[in-house]
C-alpha cells in the first residue's frame, strides 16, 4: 500500500538542507509519494527509513531490465504523462523480429543490420536493442537463433507458444535474461513457472486492458516483478487508446497492476515498412516501452531514432559537453585557440567543422548551462568576465604560445571587453555559421 506524503515525511531526516532539490523534507516526501521524486535524491535518508520507503518510493511503473553487460535495453521507470512536466526515462526500445521460418541468409542480414546500424549524434550512440526470435514449431532452430542472436550483442525477446521451445531457448540463452513472451490465460501458470526458474522478466498478453491487469495481479502474487504488458490490440486506434489508459491509471491512480512498461508490434500492424515505421514513431510518442519491427533498414530506423531522442531528452535540462580543453587534428604549441559554449549540439557542430578543416587546433568549451552561444551571451553566462578567468586556470597558456583567441561570430561584441581582461591575448572574429569555420582556418592558419 503506497504511503501519503505525511507519513514519508515522518520518515525524512528533517534536515531542509535542499540537497534533493527541493527546499525542505515535506516539499520532498510529498514529491516521493506523488512518484515525482526517488529516494536516492536524499543523500541523508536512514537504511531503515530505506527499507519502509523502498515501495513508496518506486516509480509507479517499474523499470524492466532485459538483457545482462552491454546488451540491456531497459523499459518502463516513468514518472509523468507529458515530458514536460519532468522527463521521460528510458527510451523505448527497438527491435527487430527474426521468424524461425525465414531462412539462413534473411536471418544473417537481419543479425549484420543489427551490429552495423549505429549513429553517432551529439556524443551518443543510436542504435537498435532487441532481436525478438519467433519460433515456427522447430524449436532446435529457436534455441539456434536465439543463441547466435545473443551472440550478436542484441537483448532478446523469445516469442513461443511451445513451452519446450521456450526452455530449449532458455537453456541456451536463460543466463543473459530474455524477454519471455507470452504469458496469456491458458499458460499462465507454465510459463510463470519457466520465467522464475530461469529469473526472466515475462510478458503478460490478454484480450483487453482488463484481463492483463488481472493476469499481472497473478503474476506479482506468485512473485513475480519483471513483468511487460500487452494488451492484444493491434489496431493502431484501440491499442493508442489502451496505452493511454494503462499509464493514466498507473500514474494518477497508482493502480500496481498495470505499473509496467508495454510491448508493441508495428510489424504485425502494418503491411509495408514505410506504414510501419509511422505505427512505431506514434507508440515512441504514446508509451510504447518496446516496439518490434520486422526488419531493420537504415532509412527508416534513423528517423525513429532520433524522434526517440528528441522526445526521451530531458526538456528541462540541455544536453552539454563537460567545460575544458579539447585538441583537434593533433594541435601543438602554434595552433589557434578557439572558444564556443558547452551546449553539445553547438560544441558538435564547431568541432566537426574544426576537424574538417585539417588544421590543428585548440578548442576551449566553456560552461554556459548549455546554452548555445548567442543564448549564453544575452544571459551573461557568455562573456569576458566569465571568459578571462576559464582561460586563465585552464592551462591553456601552457599548450600554446599562440596569444590569438578565436571568438564566435555571434559574440563579436565581447571582443573588447575580453581584450582588455585577456593581456597579451589578440581577439579574433570567427565566422558567425560553423560552416564556414573550415575556410577560414585554411585561410588564415593553415
Amino acid at each position: 500500500m503506497s504511503l501519503s506524503g505525511i507519513q514519508i515525511f515522518k520518515m525524512m531526516p528533517k534536515k531542509n538542507c535542499a540537497e534533493c532539490g527541493v527546499p525542505t523534507c515535506l516539499a520532498f516526501a510529498m514529491n516521493l509519494a506523488a512518484g515525482k521524486a526517488e529516494l536516492a535524491q536524499c543523500p541523508y535518508v536512514s537504511e531503515e527509513a530505506k527499507e519502509k520507503l523502498a515501495s513508496a518510493s518506486a516509480p509507479p511503473i517499474r523499470t524492466v531490465q532485459i538483457g545482462v553487460g552491454d546488451s540491456v535495453a531497459k523499459a518502463g521507470g516513468e514518472t509523468v504523462l507529458f515530458r514536460h512536466e519532468k522527463t521521460f526515462n528510458n527510451p523505448t526500445a527497438l527491435g527487430c523480429l527474426i521468424a524461425t521460418s525465414e531462412d539462413d541468409a534473411s536471418v544473417d542480414g537481419k543479425l549484420k543490420a543489427f551490429k552495423a546500424l549505429r549513429y553517432d549524434r551529439v556524443g551518443l550512440t543510436l542504435k537498435p536493442d532487441l532481436i525478438a526470435v519467433k519460433d515456427g514449431g522447430d524449436p532446435a532452430r529457436f534455441a539456434g537463433i536465439a543463441k547466435k542472436s545473443s551472440d550478436a550483442g542484441a537483448a532478446l525477446v523469445l516469442m513461443s507458444d511451445n513451452l519446450d521451445a521456450l526452455e530449449a531457448a532458455l537453456a541456451e540463452v536463460g543466463k543473459n535474461k530474455p524477454l519471455v513472451y507470452a504469458a496469456t490465460e491458458a499458460n499462465l501458470d507454465a510459463v510463470s513457472a519457466l520465467c522464475k526458474e530461469f529469473d526472466c522478466p515475462i510478458v503478460v498478453k490478454g484480450a483487453n486492458v482488463g484481463g492483463v491487469a488481472k493476469m499481472s495481479t497473478k503474476l506479482m502474487e506468485a512473485g513475480h516483478k519483471d513483468i511487460v504488458l500487452d494488451s492484444g490490440s493491434r489496431s493502431t486506434a484501440e491499442l493508442l487508446r489502451d496505452n493511454i489508459m494503462i499509464r493514466r491509471l498507473a500514474l494518477e491512480k497508482l493502480y500496481r497492476p498495470l505499473g509496467f512498461p508495454t510491448i508493441v508490434f508495428p510489424c504485425e500492424m502494418a503491411d509495408n515498412p514505410v506504414d510501419e515505421a509511422i505505427v512505431a514513431g506514434t507508440f515512441i510518442s504514446k508509451y510504447g516501452g518496446i516496439a518490434i519491427l520486422s526488419d531493420l533498414r537504415g532509412e527508416l530506423l534513423f528517423p525513429l531514432l532520433l524522434q526517440r531522442l528528441n522526445i526521451f531528452t530531458d526538456p528541462q535540462r540541455p544536453m552539454t559537453t563537460e567545460q575544458g580543453i579539447y585538441p583537434i587534428n593533433n594541435p601543438g604549441a602554434d595552433a589557434p585557440v578557439l572558444i564556443t559554449s558547452n551546449f553539445s549540439l553547438t560544441y558538435f557542430i564547431v568541432s566537426g567543422e574544426v576537424e574538417a578543416s585539417r588544421v590543428p587546433s585548440w578548442l576551449m568549451v566553456l560552461n554556459t548551462d548549455g546554452l548555445s552561444v548567442l543564448t549564453a551571451w544575452a544571459a551573461g553566462k557568455f562573456v569576458a568576465d566569465l571568459i578571462a578567468p576559464f582561460m586563465k586556470k585552464s592551462g591553456i597558456e601552457d599548450k600554446t604560445k599562440t596569444r590569438k583567441l578565436i571568438i564566435p561570430g555571434a559574440a563579436a561584441i565581447i571582443s573588447g571587453d575580453l581584450e582588455e581582461e585577456l593581456q597579451g591575448w589578440q581577439v579574433a572574429i570567427g565566422p558567425r555559421e560553423g560552416a564556414h569555420i573550415p575556410a577560414y582556418l585554411r585561410q588564415n592558419y593553415a
